[in-house]
């Protein structure tokens, strides 16, 4: 009976290197191929429109795939004045957003912000946020690092076939690496 419980110990010890060196390897092997993406196109997806939290339309412009998951850079297009995200944390990625045109409110922890076109925010992992559009319409880039399962939410939200109710959205939220905490910011 020692004997078996060695041996599993044995064969459970001898992968370790061989998963360290497939983890390496793979950073090691990582794309070395640069690639464009035209304005108003989005990779992989096409143009994600998303349904629940707002009807924005999403363009992936470097997907976690291209990057061995460690960056995504998201091009979102407002279209719902008056409407944004709940109140959520990320707990694994750090997020930034570029406002591109018009303007947009966030809070992040207790502090809110108005941004205009050329700011940025800064929105660390494990910090409640939220953010709503302003204007009629409006353009931001947003960033994620690591990149995490935001190209995996925004493609689950684009697929429903119906205005999801706020229990599935903190279910997706969930099943994404994400938690719902608080509803949408309002506009004063």
């Amino acid at each position: 009976m020692k004997r078996n419980k060695f041996l599993a110990a044995l064969l459970a010890l001898a992968t370790v290197p061989y998963y360290g060196f497939s983890q390496l390897q793979k950073k090691l092997t990582r794309n070395d191929k640069g690639f464009k993406i035209s304005a108003g196109e989005g990779r992989i997806h096409g143009h994600i429109k998303l349904k629940g939290v707002n009807s924005n339309i999403l363009d992936v412009k470097i997907s976690g795939s291209d990057t061995n998951n460690d960056l995504a850079l998201f091009e979102q297009t407002s279209l719902s004045q008056g409407k944004g995200t709940p109140l959520h944390i990320h707990h694994f990625q750090d997020e930034i957003f570029y406002v591109i045109e018009s303007s947009y409110k966030f809070q992040v922890g207790s502090n809110q912000y108005d941004l205009t076109m050329g700011d940025s925010i800064f929105l660390p992992r494990k910090v409640a946020h939220a953010w709503t559009q302003v204007s009629e319409k409006g353009k931001m880039s947003v960033i994620l690092q690591p990149a995490g399962r935001l190209e995996n939410f925004f493609v689950t939200m684009a697929a429903l076939n119906h205005e999801p109710s706020q229990q599935e959205i903190a279910k997706i939220f969930a099943d994404n690496e994400m938690q719902v905490v608080g509803p949408p910011m309002k506009l004063n």
